[in-house]
């Protein structure tokens, strides 16, 4: 069975590269002991682990902000073109050790905490997971920002502070059972709240003409977006970028001449009702609900995201707020929007509005701005997955936005006609009003109508939207589809998760690999080398006796560390296969119990994941696991 892990092997695990200086070991203790006494206000008497963890993150954080602001104040002192990454989830998952590694100082932190008596590991276990995301998309936007800020990207991501990220997971009586994720019960030591860029976000009212002849969005109920900044640091770059994540507020003051009367109870408590957008992230991956909630999250962010990105752009003088650019004309020069997904396809008749209402241009440069600032990457062909908002809840709850979304499809379809003449089949296709039923606006046409550019994110799922899902889209538009295959941070993935095997790798090939994958390539060379294959087997094999220990620990199940490890890991689905997975390990135990003496290779099967709250299926594939 699996080994003990020595405090030797322990220390390893973090890395033996980069020996920490001595002064910076010093530096990093005197540090620590000055934020525990005056950031923790506790002593080592009665400190904690978690009081430890955070202790440790503002060291960290010591190290992070001159390099923050620095990075900031060089974006605006060179005005560069910015990204602008909307996503509705930002699977982040834990900083403290990713931030170290990206910063080059885990070696002189690894060090300073053994030589304080501190176990780092068991520091790194106190940080809540920040699970603002369902899976494969949220990961996505978390990579691409630690890749944008590797380099030297001016980019920022624009997401949702959402209280109670994707829920814990219980298994009861072989059944799921949630409980919410409190991941800020304790404080985030990483983020910073920032009151001063407060938005007011509208819902709600009618629209008006105004004295001009324009249109006005009147009578509405205002929601406030605070912003709460998190850092983004590049690889050792000192680049450290900005995830900016909208928090809702009541903007609700009270009268208090009704102090001592219930309408002034009830107003306090109604302030919840506001908070309510950006309380819980929507369990559900792949699987579209319709709920007015959710609209009012998808609007939300895109408001509060395109008032900064229109203020940013205006005010684009270094160290001033003034005004200083009124040319929007120069914006897709300045600023490129990406949807990730649909969710944030409301961005596309916000811009619009903001651009004809506040900044009074005319259609045709608001649209033309606005196709040119926006692209799409959409991320499944699953029909059930497919936003489609009733026109009914967006004249209730958006008004001035469908009357934008009307318009555009009416200028769209005028097109189409031009191009094809009165095919009613195509008008169809092309349209983003589905007029069957219910009448609905498809987010998808609409993101791609609006938007320069739209992206699959494999080379087999690119290949399958242009021949299915929006054929009808790519024989119009061939010029706006795109590829593009996405990857993961080799960072977090490698750097991180996999430290024996990373400092195998640079013995062999240098230190260059984290930011340049393609010198993994180098590694050819030593493929048939066999003292290389034994020290590659040797660090699996520590690997997977770290995980044995671990399951013995967290379950009390003694594994075989020597069979092979069958892994599959995800958010459960029918079309992800778990089900197809399952068979296989029965047809196997099957193929074991009718001939005992064939020769086997033993195998662990480790089936995990969490099943979305709407879907039957995905439960009962937990419950067959489990039986």
């Amino acid at each position: 069975m699996s080994a003990p892990v020595t405090d030797k092997e322990k220390r390893k695990q973090i890395s033996v590269r980069g020996i920490a200086q001595v002064e910076n070991v010093a530096n990093v203790k005197k540090s620590f002991n000055r934020h525990l006494h005056y950031t923790i206000i506790k002593d080592r008497h009665v400190s904690t682990q978690r009081d430890y963890y955070f202790t440790l993150a503002n060291v960290v954080k010591d190290h992070l902000v001159s390099r923050w602001i620095r990075t900031q104040q060089h974006y605006y002192e060179t005005d560069p073109k910015r990204v602008y990454y909307l996503s509705l989830e930002f699977y982040m998952g834990r900083s403290l050790t990713n931030t170290m590694i990206n910063l080059g100082i885990q070696g002189a932190c690894d060090e300073a905490m053994y030589q304080l008596g501190l176990d780092i590991e068991e520091m790194e276990e106190m940080e809540a997971d920040a699970g603002l995301g369902n899976g494969g998309l949220g990961r996505l936007a978390a990579c691409f920002l630690d890749s944008m800020a590797t380099l030297a990207m001016p980019s920022y991501g624009y997401g949702i502070r959402y209280e109670y990220g994707i829920f814990k997971q219980q298994i009861q009586n072989f059944e799921q059972c949630e409980e919410p994720d409190d991941w800020l019960r304790y404080g985030n030591p990483w983020e910073k709240a920032r009151p001063e860029y407060t938005v007011p976000v509208h819902f709600y009212g009618n629209v008006v003409y105004t004295a001009e002849g324009g249109r006005k969005w009147v009578n509405t109920e205002v929601v406030l977006a605070m912003p709460y900044d998190n850092p983004i640091p590049g690889y050792g770059n000192n680049v450290c970028n900005t995830l900016r994540l909208w928090s809702a507020k009541s903007p609700l003051s009270f009268n208090l001449k009704v102090f001592n009367t219930g309408d002034y109870i009830q107003s306090v408590l109604d302030r919840n009702i506001a908070e309510n957008i950006s309380r819980v992230l929507y369990p559900n991956d792949n699987m579209f609900e319709g709920k007015e909630l959710r609209l009012k999250q998808e609007y939300f962010l895109c408001a509060a995201t395109l008032n900064d990105v229109v203020r940013r752009f205006k005010a684009s003088k270094f160290g001033s707020r003034e005004v200083s650019r009124t040319n929007f004309d120069l914006m897709p020069e300045k600023v490129a929007i990406q949807l990730n997904d649909t969710h944030p396809a409301m961005a596309i008749p916000e811009l619009m509005r903001i651009l004809m209402d506040e900044e009074h241009l005319a259609w045709d440069q608001a649209w033309k701005v606005t196709t040119e600032c926006c692209a799409y990457t959409n991320h499944t062909i699953l029909p059930e997955a497919l936003e489609r908002w009733p026109v009914t809840m967006l004249q209730e709850l958006l008004p001035r936005h469908l009357e934008i979304i009307y318009h555009i499809n009416h200028l769209h379809m005028e097109q189409v006609r031009a191009k094809y003449g009165d095919d009613a089949e195509k008008l169809r296709q092309l349209s983003c009003i589905e007029e069957e039923g219910e009448k609905r606006v498809n987010m998808a046409h609409l993101a791609i109508i609006g938007s320069h550019a739209v992206n699959g994110v494999a080379f087999i799922h690119s290949e399958l939207i242009k021949k299915h899902l929006f054929r009808p889209f790519y024989e119009y538009w061939p010029e706006k589809f795109q590829n593009k295959t996405n990857g993961i941070t080799p960072r977090r993935w490698l750097l991180l998760c996999n430290p024996m095997l990373a400092d195998l790798i640079s013995e062999k090939i240098g230190d260059d690999w984290p930011v340049h994958l393609d010198e993994l390539a180098k590694l050819k060379e030593w493929a048939a080398d066999p003292r290389f294959q034994d020290e590659v087997m040797k660090v699996k094999q520590n690997n997977k006796n770290k995980l044995a220990e671990y399951l013995k620990e967290a379950t009390g199940i003694d594994i075989n560390p020597c069979s092979l490890f069958d892994i599959q890991v995800k958010r459960i689905h029918e079309y992800k296969r778990q089900l197809l997975n399952i068979l296989h390990v029965i047809t196997l135990y099957n193929r074991i119990k009718k001939n005992p003496n064939a020769p086997f290779t033993p195998r662990t099967v480790m089936i995990g994941g969490k099943a979305a709250l709407v879907l039957h299926g995905p439960s009962e594939i937990i419950q067959v696991r489990y039986n």
